[in-house]
């Protein structure tokens, strides 16, 4: 898979991208990510890539410099992903990011990945350029870049072969929408809360049983809309 993420902050990326997991899976060819500079693709001579809202208001990212961005890095493809990619523009207006949303995108062979800033960007791009509208959730952040790190840290780690123990991966929250069963670990006792006595029995069937009840439980008093 390959991910290209177009945005005026590309240092903020470098921390995330080139750590842990994500880091791994590039190491091992799973995943290749291009983070690109998108004042590089301003015409003004200043670099400028947003103006003053039509009507009055903030500022806001003009098409030009975006639409060029992506037809660049679009038409300098020599790969198999040539008109298979996907762009994705990250916004409040757009759907809610979801472990299901999340597997969606697993079988596409390229991401462009569109980040905002300042007070969004220009309408034309929403209609006309993106794919998909993502959000994160229900809240307001100063622009594009952490919805975007998320987004990659979510979907890399489905990609089959970056996560060594696949069973954790399908035990993991939102998996058949419910949430997380509880996890425990040594001392069995510590300041007189212990760990629940099945989980020292040895009975694996039992084990599963109840982990498999316990999520429930959590789930219904956590989240009950993920049953609905």
């Amino acid at each position: 898979m390959i991910i290209d993420i177009i945005t005026i902050f590309p240092e903020m990326f470098q921390p995330v991208l080139g750590e842990s997991i994500i880091k791994r899976a590039q190491d091992k060819g799973l995943v290749k990510i291009n983070i690109y500079n998108l004042r590089d693709y301003s015409d003004d001579p200043n670099k400028r890539i947003d103006a003053p809202a039509y009507g009055g208001g903030g500022m806001v990212f003009q098409a030009g410099p975006v639409w060029k961005a992506v037809e660049t890095i679009l038409g300098n493809q020599e790969d198999q992903s040539r008109g298979k990619e996907k762009k994705i523009l990250f916004t409040p207006k757009g759907k809610t990011l979801t472990q299901d949303k999340v597997k969606e995108f697993l079988n596409q062979q390229r991401l462009v990945l569109i980040v905002p800033r300042y007070e969004g960007i220009d309408q034309r791009v929403h209609e006309y350029l993106a794919d998909e509208e993502i959000s994160i959730g229900d809240y307001v952040l100063s622009g594009g870049e952490l919805p975007a790190m998320v987004f990659c840290d979510s979907l890399i780690r489905l990609i089959p072969g970056v996560v060594s123990d696949r069973k954790s991966v399908e035990q993991e929250s939102f998996q058949n929408n419910k949430l997380d069963f509880p996890h425990y670990t040594r001392p069995d006792n510590f300041r007189g809360l212990k760990v629940p006595e099945i989980l020292l029995s040895g009975n694996h069937q039992k084990i599963k049983e109840w982990r498999k009840k316990e999520a429930g439980r959590i789930t219904k008093k956590q989240r009950p809309d993920l049953l609905r």
